[in-house]
């Protein structure tokens, strides 16, 4: 495992990482090293999967939510500092579907308030802002190497990097039971450790992300020019600060459910990433937040479409995507 957490913080221009069981345990074990109390507050958007959240919640934490920006669908920095009150403690800026947030506003105003940032990078390896690989640019960062991510292990895996080494030293305590050394215990810790079978193949699989990403960027260039033309439909934001890994691809599309439906129809998988924000889930019913809460999160929910992404999806398969879609629009 050591070998592999010194490879994947080179990867992301980190100074360490820290191998964990999977990437809830990362943001939580993260949350937890940032000194989260109870009553401390917790900025996030909710357009993001859940783990997201509950690693507040499960951390001690109080979450709360903001809006996103059109397009790029990330944290708007405007509605993060107009959020900003006496209990908050920190940030989670969403590297969604595989794009970085835009994390030099979102930084210079955690500084100004003395809060701390943790990128959630779940989806986004190997993505970069302004030429820096995310991962190692906030306080730290939570990645998951669920099977389906861009590096996924065989079953479940994640890791925290980051620039802050004493925080990275508490999360290895953290994942060991609070062990400082074999059977010494400095606090009571979590079994949280990265099955070093897990970190073998992540090894082996590190070293042909570059390519792979290349290849999700390529199929994601070739959505877009199959699809240019199709006005009912509005393709992802590739915002100029971020290379974009595109875990996902991810349309906005009129009549989304009937597009979906047709879709399936001509045997072309979809999925919605995700078709309810965590505001309006049941889950935080007791935050008391109506529909109306998040207009650009709660729109872009009733739109969102992922068409299929993968690093050897080739011209002739994006064409069949594409040409499906037109046959809908256009009967």
């Amino acid at each position: 495992m050591a070998a592999f957490e010194a490879e994947f913080a080179q990867f992301c221009g980190a100074p360490a990482a820290v191998g964990v069981s999977n990437g809830t345990d990362a943001l939580r074990f993260a949350y937890m090293a940032m000194g989260v109390r109870p009553g401390d507050e917790i900025i996030t958007v909710p357009n993001t999967f859940i783990a997201t959240t509950e690693a507040i919640t499960q951390a001690g934490g109080t979450i709360r939510f903001v809006d996103v920006r059109p397009g790029t669908l990330t944290m708007d920095p405007a509605a993060f500092e107009a959020a900003i009150g006496k209990r908050t403690v920190g940030v989670v800026p969403v590297h969604l579907y595989g794009q970085p947030a835009d994390l030099d506003p979102i930084g210079t105003i955690a500084r100004a308030h003395r809060l701390w940032m943790v990128e959630d990078a779940a989806q986004a390896h190997g993505a970069e802002y302004r030429g820096r690989p995310v991962g190692a640019i906030g306080d730290l960062a939570g990645f998951s190497f669920y099977p389906g991510k861009n590096l996924g292990a065989c079953g479940e895996g994640g890791a925290v990097t980051g620039r802050d080494l004493e925080r990275l030293a508490a999360i290895r305590r953290l994942r060991e039971h609070g062990q400082s050394q074999k059977y010494y215990h400095d606090i009571e810790g979590y079994n949280g450790r990265l099955d070093s079978l897990q970190a073998a193949f992540l090894r082996i699989k590190l070293h042909l992300l570059g390519g792979w990403n290349d290849g999700r960027r390529r199929a994601a260039q070739l959505y877009r020019e199959a699809l240019r033309d199709v006005a009912e439909i509005e393709l992802p934001t590739e915002a100029p600060y971020a290379k974009h890994v595109y875990h996902l691809f991810v349309i906005q599309a009129d009549r989304r459910d009937q597009l979906q439906a047709h879709l399936s129809k001509r045997k072309i998988g979809t999925g919605l990433h995700y078709p309810l924000p965590l505001h309006l889930q049941k889950a935080y019913e007791s935050f008391g937040l109506a529909k109306g809460a998040f207009p650009i999160a709660e729109a872009s929910a009733e739109s969102i479409l992922s068409l299929p992404m993968y690093p050897d999806l080739d011209e002739a398969s994006v064409d069949r995507v594409a040409s499906a879609i037109r046959e809908f629009y256009r009967g």
